[in-house]
């Protein structure tokens, strides 16, 4: 067993998590002139920041206006407007830009640091907590959390065996996605113990595995503009409009993450299937139009030689075996029949949900703290005295996009203005 041993120093402030949400509270804190010691559990700071956005860090999406943002967050901006209200996406991007790091925008409002470097985003961070005198201690793994009643401080139990007295403690020990980088959900067993009340945890955002055997032959194929609908039982569920990567074991991407937890519900109830459909803005008629224009145009090539306009090649054979339909008939030959069941299938591509992968694979993981139970207006818990909760610690699903990284910035900087 570890010998204990108590540091006498008190801190104002212990942050236990080095990821985004709790790396704002530790620098904002330490801004407003408080002794503040991090407490990281990884050998490294901000391991899953790191890899989020495919590495380059989606750190928050262009919408300066509270209500339009918070309609994302499905339910929950009435909890999240006066956190918001404090620290939006426009002081968000100022404080980054103010701090040397310029940033750009894409596709749907998404914005990445210029550098296309979720490590930029890191050392902002790391140097604006190093600027307020933030105490760093790496590789320390807590044990428990407790309540001194006779003082009111918090007790921090390390695995070591040290004993650490803060006045004020911010938990920032994420949900449990990406359990790889830290994210194992300790958090929640020592709020449970505080009499917390946890919303179990199930992976808001996770690509979405299939049994269809062609889709490792597409693996890499990127489908864009198209639209994506869920069918139960052959009735019509969601549709979604978006981006679409084919994976070795099925889907994922933008669209597919943020539509994977509804999937997950109706999977609860039986088969699920989905549709792609590449031409959403194009009728049925009007497809086979335009297919009957380039096999015309085209008439003496095989007609799987001339579908490269409207079918990206590497699709061009699993949708052509969907329909039966034999590629070396010349596109003169091509009979009425065939040219039907290609427009058909263009435009509802079947794919067989097998499940969703893990928590290894997750995003984002919804489930958490029970928001009645937090104080958005400092993030202090309403159960327990100077317990500071934020990012995935909150029971809040979020889409991709940004918005889950914002909600960390948000709810760290209100955490560290308050504690």
């Amino acid at each position: 067993m570890p010998n204990t041993k108590t540091e006498n120093k008190i801190w104002d402030v212990v942050v236990i998590g080095a990821g985004p949400a709790g790396m704002m509270a530790a620098g904002r804190a330490g801004e407003r002139g408080k002794k503040v010691l991090l407490l990281e559990k990884n050998t490294n700071l901000g391991k899953k920041l790191l890899i989020t956005g495919g590495g380059r860090c989606n750190l928050t999406n262009n919408k300066p206006d509270n209500r339009t943002l918070l309609a994302k967050y499905k339910g929950n901006d009435q909890f999240l407007f006066s956190a918001f209200s404090q620290f939006d996406v426009t002081k968000t991007l100022s404080f980054f830009n103010d701090n040397g790091m310029a940033t750009k925008e894409e596709n749907e409002g998404r914005i990445f640091p210029v550098s296309d470097s979720s490590q930029s985003v890191l050392d902002v961070l790391y140097n604006y907590m190093q600027k307020n005198n933030v105490v760093i201690h790496k590789s320390t793994n807590v044990r428990s959390i407790e309540v001194d009643k006779k003082t009111g401080d918090i007790v921090i139990s390390t695995a070591s065996g040290n004993t650490i007295h803060t006045k004020a403690c911010v938990l920032a020990t994420g949900g449990t996605s990406r359990p790889e980088t830290g994210s194992t959900g300790e958090g929640f067993q020592w709020l449970k113990k505080l009499n917390h009340t946890i919303v179990d945890n199930n992976f808001a955002l996770v690509p979405v595995a299939l049994n269809d055997d062609w889709i490792k032959d597409v693996a890499g194929v990127k489908l864009t503009d198209i639209k994506l609908t869920t069918f139960q039982n052959n009735k019509k569920q969601e549709a979604y409009k978006g981006k679409l990567l084919f994976t070795h074991v099925g889907i994922s991407g933008p669209t597919v993450l943020n539509m994977s937890k509804d999937i997950g519900e109706l999977l609860k109830y039986g088969e699920v299937e989905i549709k792609i459909d590449l031409f959403p803005n194009r009728d049925n008629r009007g497809l086979k139009q335009d297919l009957q224009n380039i096999l015309v145009a085209e008439s003496n090539k095989k007609l799987k030689n001339v579908l490269n306009p409207l079918i990206p090649a590497s699709l061009q054979t699993p949708i052509l075996n969907m329909g039966n339909i034999d590629g070396e008939t010349y596109s003169h030959s091509v009979s009425s029949e065939d040219r039907v069941k290609l427009v058909e299938i263009m435009k509802a591509i079947p794919l067989h949900v097998k499940g969703l992968l893990g928590k290894e694979k997750a995003i984002v993981s919804s489930g958490g703290v029970d928001l009645k139970e937090v104080d958005f207006k400092t993030m202090q818990s309403r159960l327990i005295p100077n317990l500071y909760l934020v990012g995935d610690v909150l029971n809040i699903d979020r889409p991709s996009g940004g918005y889950s990284l914002q909600l960390c910035w948000t709810t760290g900087f209100v955490a560290g203005d308050n504690c």
